[in-house]
């Protein structure tokens, strides 16, 4: 399996009289008995001498492609082929994750992540662009921001593994919605959310490293995508479930800040996006935090009190997207919330007012008040909506999928259950709902190790039909049905009356049924 980048150990004839080449050529020659064709960069044509003579000939060359050749990018002495390394990056809006993989046994040797930079200019993407609309300063501002996020993440890694990026990484592969890709290259991103939603570019291909201030030796690929709101993140997603080669049709849906969904086979691919928002991550949440110690990420209410696991086992500091939707279905369930999500203080004394807002402490000194309820909703109404106009649009019903994948770092510890107790996820068979993960950054591991991929990438841009949620006309008025909970629509939720009828007792009991009316349970 050949990847974006290699390394060769050469070795190489000392010139004589009788072979004067220069070390450049003998190189390249050496490369060419292999079948590999490459060009030098100037960096490495000035380190040649006197390492060559010092190295006895004994040499190992670091290649990237570049989109069109393989570049020999480095030159060291000895066999250094085992240290072999190169680098996947998810660029979220709201969380970068980063991975070091080493190339030859493909391996991940590390994965760190961190909050965005980039959140200092606006929680939300459009906070963003209006800062940065028509202003070259705050556009410098923005691309530093998201190049200390990576370069963050690489000084972690270092110092976790003691592998530099900038003397032994090759090669780097971010992936990343069209906007993270503006800002990352210093463009203006509006374009992204203005009529007629002509992005500056979708495919910026391979950039040296160091242009855009990346520490690497060689390149940075950046993952093209489809359209001004459906990115390189969800290109990359195809790349990591494969379902643009399989025969059933399945679904794919990742959420993050922004909500990214395709339905398709081998025959077609019928995609869509749209905002959802950072609460399903911990942003804008008053206790939210993202996923790592310290971070409720699993609560469950038994007998009047609230259970919760913290990563890493010790002190709670906050709670993360998963923690959230637990809470939330909890709450719900054991009648705390009612179909509104407004709490109902009567049932619990954890319900109480605080800073003039009501609020539950879910753990000692740690609370989640009642407008982070209302942002949550309007995040999971959102995810849904886009959900259930897709399938309306496409024909297919969900007893027609082979799969339904669930992406995003967010869906990777979500529990399913939590999630179709509150809609965020439809109420369907549960071995059919598959768990993709982090599938950003998985892709771009992928790619970072089969070059092949490349080709896969036009195949699957050339199959997508895109659909612009912003046009439907009543995607609104299904948005509001949907900030239900689950939804305003019982029926869609059969699973979730039958928990309800089998927890709520004595004046709580609801008598439930498929075709509970939706007065009964705002009541």
């Amino acid at each position: 399996m050949e990847g974006i980048s290699k390394k060769i150990y050469l070795e190489l004839d000392a010139p004589t009289e009788e072979d004067s080449r220069s070390d450049q050529k003998r190189i390249l020659d050496s490369l060419e008995k292999d079948g590999i064709s490459a060009v030098m960069s100037l960096a490495v044509i000035k380190k040649l001498y006197p390492l060559c003579e010092l190295a006895d000939w004994k040499l190992t060359v670091s290649l990237g492609w570049d989109g069109s050749i393989w570049q020999i990018v480095d030159v060291e002495a000895g066999n250094t082929v085992c240290r072999h390394y190169g680098f996947a990056v998810d660029l979220g809006s709201t969380t970068v994750v980063t991975r070091l993989v080493d190339c030859e046994t493909e391996e991940c040797l590390c994965e760190v992540s961190q909050y965005n930079r980039q959140i200092a200019f606006g929680t939300d993407i459009l906070t963003r662009i209006f800062y940065e609309k028509d202003n070259e300063a705050a556009r410098k501002e923005i691309q530093a921001a998201t190049v200390e996020t990576i370069c963050g993440n690489l000084k972690e890694i270092e110092e976790k593994t003691g592998i530099s990026s900038c003397k032994e990484g090759i090669q780097m592969v971010i992936s990343g919605n069209t906007t993270m890709i503006h800002f990352l290259l210093e463009m203006d991103a509006f374009c992204v959310f203005s009529t007629p939603y002509a992005v500056h570019a979708d495919a910026p291909g391979f950039l040296r490293g160091t242009d855009i201030g990346i520490p690497i030796k060689g390149y940075v690929y950046c993952i093209p995508g489809k359209s001004n709101y459906l990115g390189g993140d969800i290109i990359s997603g195809m790349l990591a479930t494969q379902m643009y080669k399989g025969e059933e049709i399945s679904a794919f849906f990742d959420i993050g800040t922004n909500g990214e969904l395709v339905i398709g086979n081998r025959e077609f691919l019928l995609c869509g996006a749209g905002a959802a928002g950072p609460a399903l991550e911990g942003g804008v949440v008053h206790t939210g935090m993202r996923a790592c110690d310290g971070a409720v990420d699993r609560v469950k209410i038994e007998n009047g009190k609230c259970r919760c696991h913290v990563i890493g086992e010790g002190k709670a500091k906050g709670i993360c997207g998963s923690g959230i939707v637990d809470l939330l279905a909890e709450l719900f369930l054991n009648g705390w919330i009612n179909i509104k999500g407004k709490f109902q203080p009567d049932k619990s004394f954890l319900i109480q007012e605080k800073e003039g807002m009501l609020c539950v402490e879910y753990e000692k000194g740690l609370y989640f008040y009642q407008d982070d309820i209302d942002e949550f909703l309007k995040t999971k109404a959102a995810a849904y909506t886009m959900v259930e106009y897709m399938f309306r649009e496409s024909g297919i019903s969900m007893k027609e999928l082979g799969r339904f994948y669930v992406a995003g770092a967010f869906g990777k510890h979500v529990s399913k259950e939590s999630a179709i107790t509150i809609g965020l996820y439809p109420d369907m068979d549960r071995e059919h709902l598959v768990s993709a993960g982090n599938s950003s950054l998985e892709g771009a591991q992928k790619l970072l190790l089969q070059k092949e991929l490349l080709n896969d990438i036009e195949e699957i841009l050339e199959k997508m039909v895109y659909v612009q949620f912003g046009a439907v006309g009543d995607f609104l008025q299904m948005m509001v049905a949907a900030q239900a909970i689950p939804h305003t629509d019982m029926e869609r939720f059969p699973t979730v009356a039958s928990a309800l009828y089998t927890l709520r007792t004595g004046e709580n009991r609801v008598q439930c049924s498929r075709r509970t009316t939706e007065s009964r349970w705002i009541e």
